[in-house]
């Protein structure tokens, strides 16, 4: 069982994200998603998100975007610590996912 967290490439996720093995959790607040998000399903921990998630089964590959890195890489390490397996933190935020994957995604 690893139970690491390990970083992802934003293109990374988005790859992951499209072939089904990856759930992407924004952990950002509504304001600042309404400033910029990905343009594809994620999930969010806001709202009854976070008791969702933890319902799930451990073994759910999680990646974790904010907006640099940071509080996500704290999301993951929290869900790691709640004994998910496959937990990721993507890198540089949804700031790097402007520039790596999906431009029109304002960057703020």
């Amino acid at each position: 069982m690893n139970s690491e967290i390990r970083d992802l490439s934003p293109s990374e996720a988005d790859a992951r994200l499209r072939e089904g093995s990856l759930t992407i959790v924004d952990v950002r607040p509504p304001q600042e998603r309404e400033l910029a998000a990905i343009a594809l399903p994620y999930a969010v921990l806001d709202a009854g998100g976070f008791e969702d998630l933890l319902a799930q089964s451990r073994d759910l590959p999680l990646g974790f975007l904010c907006h640099h890195g940071g509080r996500s890489a704290q999301a993951a390490d929290h869900f790691r610590a709640h004994g998910f397996t496959e937990v990721f933190n993507i890198a540089g935020g949804i700031d790097a996912w402007a520039q790596d994957v999906d431009p029109s995604v304002p960057r703020y």
